[in-house]
């Protein structure tokens, strides 16, 4: 199983929705930012036809403006940049943040781009939205850094962090849930039918996991985080030692400093000291010597998503 097959979380993505709605709306697109900002550069929203808004741009205090320069650009078919905050016309709309926001609202835009970019998404393939142009011609290009680039604007996509959850016990299910809440794709693995009928409940993909192996059809990408919550931890190490093999950027698993070493060494008498045991976290979460399953889960959501920031800003 692969994370194209497997159904993401409750929040809606902007491009997804112009694609479903065959590009009948604008597409916002946030092309310059001037001093501090509640969205990051590239960040993007879409306004339909009917009116419904997917995403955001602000911490609320532009959208419904937006909504009616949208309608305008929907009537003329023309794109229009809209500007907030620092040199803006519209001195009665203040940023709480002080920053400035230049918009650029792009009318019914192509749909065949949007398909593939929604495609692209959908496969978790990284992509490069390309605006050209006052006109705001879309393309796609595979590689390319968000940014002006002479008269084009890029904005680079990539898939969100994938959780692959491993476990037993209400660390795991808790953790699945959480991640599951927040929007993120997932799938919980777990030898224990408690455990995933509380996952499904939450509406957590699942899986049963009838020995201590990692699915041969389980794919993860470099986008990808590992994490294993279990108490028996003799599942650990042949589950690890493939995680090992996969590209994912975050593996990890719950349990103190001695389970850490001990952990180690029993991958390593596995497989014959051939790994990169430096890629395993543990103990793992922001937040040292937690006991509630609660504040663990939010503690190494945390953990993962600074790691995912950490690689980002790296590379």
């Amino acid at each position: 199983m692969t994370p194209t097959q497997i159904s993401h979380g409750p929040i809606e993505d902007p491009i997804s929705a112009l694609a479903a709605a065959s590009g009948q709306g604008v597409l916002a697109v946030i092309t310059r930012v001037e001093g501090p900002s509640y969205r990051p550069l590239g960040a993007r929203m879409a306004i339909l036809a009917d009116g419904r808004r997917v995403g955001t741009l602000s911490s609320g205090c532009i959208e419904s403006d937006l909504a009616l320069h949208a309608q305008n650009a929907l009537e003329t078919g023309k794109a229009v940049r809209v500007v907030y905050g620092r040199g803006s016309p519209f001195i009665d709309i203040q940023l709480p943040c002080g920053g400035g926001l230049e918009i650029l609202l792009i009318p019914h835009p192509d749909g065949a781009v949007l398909d593939k970019l929604n495609q692209n998404q959908t496969e978790r393939v990284a992509s490069t939205l390309v605006i050209d142009g006052d006109a705001a011609q879309l393309s796609l290009a595979d590689d390319g850094e968000t940014g002006a680039d002479g008269s084009r604007f890029q904005v680079r996509i990539e898939p969100e962090v994938f959780f692959y959850v491993f476990g037993k016990g209400p660390e795991a299910s808790t953790f699945a849930t959480l991640v599951q809440s927040a929007g993120y794709p997932n799938l919980l693995l777990s030898p224990d039918k408690e455990t995933l009928e509380y996952g499904e409940n939450a509406g957590c993909p699942t899986r049963h996991l009838k020995r201590a192996e990692f699915p041969n059809n389980v794919k993860p990408d470099r986008w990808s985080a590992i994490i294993l919550f279990f108490h028996d931890h003799e599942w650990e190490p042949p589950i690890l030692a493939a995680a090992l093999d996969t590209p994912a950027f975050y593996i990890g698993a719950q349990g103190s400093q001695r389970a850490r070493d001990a952990r180690l060494l029993e991958i390593s008498a596995l497989t014959g000291q051939n790994k990169d045991l430096s890629r395993l976290r543990g103990p793992i979460g922001l937040i040292p010597s937690v006991r509630d399953a609660r504040t663990l889960a939010v503690s190494v959501l945390a953990e993962v998503l600074l790691a995912a920031k950490q690689g980002n800003d790296a590379g």
